[in-house]
């Protein structure tokens, strides 16, 4: 509430809103954050510097919608925490991910329409990136093809600590956000779902909204600072922990630690580091295709952002890729088009990181890899070398 009458001699946050000191320590939490682009495993060339430096604006960028914007769960919006300008931790270029702050103490519905995306999956989650650890336990998670909508694919979901009839997604005390994935098999021909949220039982018209707190803007401003410094502290440990496998492989891992920070139940992630000099592209072969909902591969710079897939090709999933004769894909990442079915550009980097995922798997096939010459890469693909 925003009260006159506080005293600041009495109330640490009221007297740093008016000396100022708010925005020191937000600014130098960014300015301590800029120690993780530093670090000494990350790659030291002004390519690489140079877009970790707009990562942590981008992520500035989001952390302010997120917990200054969008902060408050009595009155919560959905935005977007990645997207072709924000990315984060291996972010899906086929995924439109959405978030909304909530309270587990309260009650919320989600209303919408299906519409035609290929996949939509809600999780209710606590914790987050704002934490030094980043984790993100999960208290719920009801994927579409569990949800009941009518003729027209409308639907309401409702989010509560007890049971719903209907579409109804758990919540614990400690929830404090709505995580919701939409996945594409191809974004130029499917709609996204339309959705809206609101809390339940407030019995407070629109209109009522509180004015700015002082005090909630000082608390605000610094998780927004906390967020940028520790999401990019655990992606460059991330990196940093890939770069202890040997170079362009995909080995499967504990999938605890992805799915700790977020993760999708329903994915099971291959992560690693790729290198590649301009005469040299990597392979991703899969010897089959099993039975799934879906499967993706994304090629990502350092600092495990997506490169850009508005300008370049730089993924494919179940729907883009050509299989092969043998009933497998072979994928192939090169800085230039060999001429070759699935190429993929590293749109100008020298290495990065990279992703593959199988969603609704019962079966896995672990994509293997090898790095040919760009010479021999026809022989390689057909299988003639």
């Amino acid at each position: 509430m925003n009260d006159p009458t506080r005293n600041p001699s009495s109330d640490p946050a009221l007297a740093a809103v008016l000396s100022g000191a708010t925005w020191d320590q937000f600014c130098d939490t960014l300015k301590r954050a800029g120690q993780q682009i530093l670090r000494p495993e990350a790659p030291g060339d002004a390519f690489t510097r140079a877009e970790g430096w707009r990562y942590l604006s981008r992520l500035a960028r989001v952390a302010l919608e997120m917990h200054v914007e969008y902060a408050d769960p009595r009155w919560p919006g959905f935005i977007k925490p990645s997207h072709e300008t924000v990315k984060i931790g291996a972010d899906s270029p086929d995924n439109l991910y959405l978030s909304a702050r909530i309270d587990g103490r309260c009650e919320y519905r989600v209303c919408g329409t299906r519409s035609t995306v290929s996949a939509l999956n809600f999780a209710t989650k606590s914790g987050g990136y704002v934490n030094r650890d980043g984790r993100m336990d999960g208290s719920g998670f009801i994927d579409a093809k569990r949800m009941v909508f009518d003729a027209d694919g409308r639907f309401e979901l409702i989010l509560s600590r007890t049971p719903q009839p209907g579409n109804w997604l758990a919540m614990d005390e400690h929830t404090n956000q709505l995580l919701v994935r939409q996945t594409f098999l191809d974004r130029a021909s499917e709609q996204p779902a339309q959705l809206s949220i609101e809390r339940l039982g407030a019995n407070e018209p629109p209109d009522s909204h509180p004015a700015l707190d002082p005090l909630t803007l000082h608390d605000n401003l610094q998780r927004a600072a906390g967020f940028v410094e520790n999401t990019a502290r655990l992606f460059a440990d991330w990196a940093q922990l890939f770069q202890t496998q040997p170079p362009n492989t995909l080995p499967p891992r504990d999938q605890a630690m992805f799915q700790a920070a977020g993760g999708d139940p329903n994915i099971y992630y291959y992560h690693g580091c790729w290198r590649l000099a301009p005469d040299e592209a990597l392979l991703v072969e899969l010897a089959r295709i099993p039975e799934c909902d879906f499967w993706n591969f994304q090629v990502d710079n350092y600092w495990m952002e997506s490169l850009d897939y508005r300008y370049h090709r730089i993924h494919h999933n179940k729907h883009s890729a050509q299989p092969n004769a043998r009933g497998g894909v072979t994928l192939v990442i090169a800085q230039h088009d060999p001429g070759l079915p699935n190429w993929l550009t590293t749109a100008g980097h020298a290495m990065g990181t990279m992703c593959f995922r199988w969603i609704g798997a019962p079966e896995r096939v672990d994509p293997q890899t090898r790095v040919v010459k760009l010479a021999d890469v026809r022989a390689a693909v057909e299988g003639r070398a």
